[in-house]
């Protein structure tokens, strides 16, 4: 096979390269790109539409709600019209009665959950940074926060009697749950690679702590505080359903004993709306407080 290949060049000498003086030809022009533009009214309408579609479904539960009153569907015993628990709504707030309990609620729940959180931040802290007392306590934690609000209640009862103290304990106890596991694991979750570079750096274990560990497990924490507010919150209208002589739970029990749905509905009604705003007021500030912070796969870091 190399011999036919020398035999072949000897005879017809070697192809020729291509030469300078070749003209080639030029690339062909780039084709303009066109930029798509989307038209103002089709973006403010998908952000209207975004809007919207949050309060899609309370419109449609309270029109079945209007019809299934309307038409017979269901009684007015047991479910009064939207315009009765309207009414029932403005003469609570013309009375003044409506800011009174709402004003006594807020109070207990802000005073519970400002002891489960100092509590709970405090127990989850000293578990994060002490794997032995991690041993003896969280097995005896996780078997009593299964007990429920309504629980411990008789117990509380003897303790501390009907008064304040009996719903802040309660408030507390709802609260400390979420808020001392989500502390917990906001320190399991520690970057390690970033406490090796604070030994490098020499930092004790109280600056590793404040500089490192608190920084990144914020996030973590925030959602804790979320949760223990609203584990809070609905243990607040527990309590006062059983115990209370004022509050939004004790106007649900007042309007239940006097068979007024109305007034029963219309304190459901305020009691949501205030949940929703307080869980907006917290979501508010997770975003705020995780603007600018780095993320990894979509996620504050």
């Amino acid at each position: 096979m190399a011999r036919a290949q020398t035999a072949r060049l000897e005879k017809y000498g070697a192809p020729a390269l291509p030469s300078d003086n070749v003209k080639r030809l030029p690339p062909a022009p780039a084709r303009p790109v066109r930029k798509v533009e989307v038209p103002r009214t089709s973006a403010w309408s998908l952000s209207l539409g975004d809007k919207a579609l949050p309060w899609l479904l309370p419109l449609l539960l309270l029109g079945l709600w209007y019809l299934g009153v309307e038409r017979g569907w269901l009684s007015e015993q047991v479910l009064p019209p939207p315009a009765y628990v309207y009414q029932a709504l403005s003469d609570l707030v013309s009375s003044g009665d409506l800011w009174m309990n709402a004003s006594a609620s807020l109070q207990r729940v802000v005073v519970g959950f400002s002891l489960g959180a100092l509590l709970g931040v405090a127990l989850g802290l000293a578990m994060g940074l002490s794997r032995t007392l991690e041993d003896y306590l969280l097995p005896t934690f996780n078997a009593l926060v299964q007990i429920p609000v309504l629980g411990w209640l008789p117990f509380a009862l003897l303790l501390f009697g009907i008064g304040e103290t009996l719903k802040y304990v309660l408030i507390a106890k709802a609260a400390l749950v979420p808020i001392t596991l989500c502390t917990l694991q906001a320190f399991r979750q520690a970057p390690k690679g970033l406490l090796e570079v604070g030994r490098t750096y020499g930092f004790s274990r109280r600056q590793s702590v404040t500089s490192i560990v608190l920084p990144a497990a914020i996030p973590t924490l925030f959602t804790g505080f979320r949760l223990g507010f609203t584990k809070a919150w609905l243990s607040l209208v527990v309590v006062e359903l059983v115990a209370s002589s004022e509050g939004l739970g004790y106007l649900i029990v007042y309007g239940r004993q006097l068979f007024q749905l109305d007034l029963v509905m219309a304190a459901v009604v305020v009691v949501g709306a205030l949940g929703l705003l307080i869980d907006r007021g917290f979501d508010y500030a997770e975003k705020r407080l995780n603007r600018g912070r780095p993320t990894v796969g979509g996620r504050p870091s």
